[in-house]
């Protein structure tokens, strides 16, 4: 399941975020990829450890909370950090899949913390008329799905989907990016709890709360108790 998610930031987030790591310090992308994934992507990241990053990202984190439409989608458990990108100049991500699982910072007592990489996330930190390419290029068993979103807004998708990034010819593509751990591993499950959750809460407002949306509400939460890991 991909999906569209408007707004997750504000006009005037993006404006302060963008003030922000603009004077940052980058660094070449393939510091953070396995060996597959360097030797088709060209371009630039703010470091994992970026105290400026890490800042931004919390201002994320914060946005996601307090978004229902992600919550439903995503059913995280746990977030990655989001991190910070940039192309230009012809930079482009070859065709690639996502690894299994990231290695979280700040490693505990008990070793370092590892998450699953269920979905994968695009926040985009640039509008589509900044720049020329750049398209996120989602390939799945439905076809080959071009992405350019307005800044503030972000694309979810599964991470076991092949994807890349066009090169940029023109302008300056800024976005973050980052992976969640959902308490639904399985793809189609959670496709089919988030088309549930938004049925009920469409008929709740149409309705009102009834014997029916109730029974409904019920059926769900059972099906999320079933299929859940934590």
């Amino acid at each position: 399941m991909m999906l569209h998610i408007p707004n997750v930031l504000s006009r005037e987030q993006v404006t302060a975020m963008r003030a922000a790591i603009d004077a940052a310090d980058w660094v070449d992308g393939r510091a953070t990829v396995g060996s597959q994934g360097a030797q088709v992507k060209r371009n630039r990241q703010l470091p994992e450890d970026s105290s400026i990053a890490l800042q931004q990202g919390r201002i994320i984190e914060q946005a996601l909370a307090a978004n229902g439409l992600y919550f439903s989608a995503a059913l995280p458990a746990r977030t990655m950090p989001p991190l910070f990108n940039r192309y230009s100049d012809s930079e482009t991500y070859g065709l690639h899949v996502d690894g299994a699982a990231r290695r979280v910072a700040g490693a505990t007592m008990g070793g370092p913390q590892w998450l699953r990489t269920d979905l994968s996330c695009t926040l985009f930190l640039c509008d589509p008329e900044d720049y020329e390419g750049g398209e996120l290029v989602v390939v799945d068993t439905y076809g080959t799905h071009e992405v350019k979103l307005p800044a503030g807004d972000l694309i979810l998708y599964p991470s076991s989907s092949l994807h890349r990034v066009e090169a940029v010819t023109r302008g300056e593509r800024v976005c973050s990016f980052f992976w969640a751990q959902s308490l639904v591993r399985d793809d189609s499950r959670r496709a089919l709890l988030f088309e549930m959750d938004q049925a009920i809460t469409r008929l709740r407002a149409q309705l009102g709360e009834t014997p029916e949306t109730v029974s409904l509400t019920g059926n769900y939460h059972n099906l999320l108790r079933m299929w859940a890991e934590t």
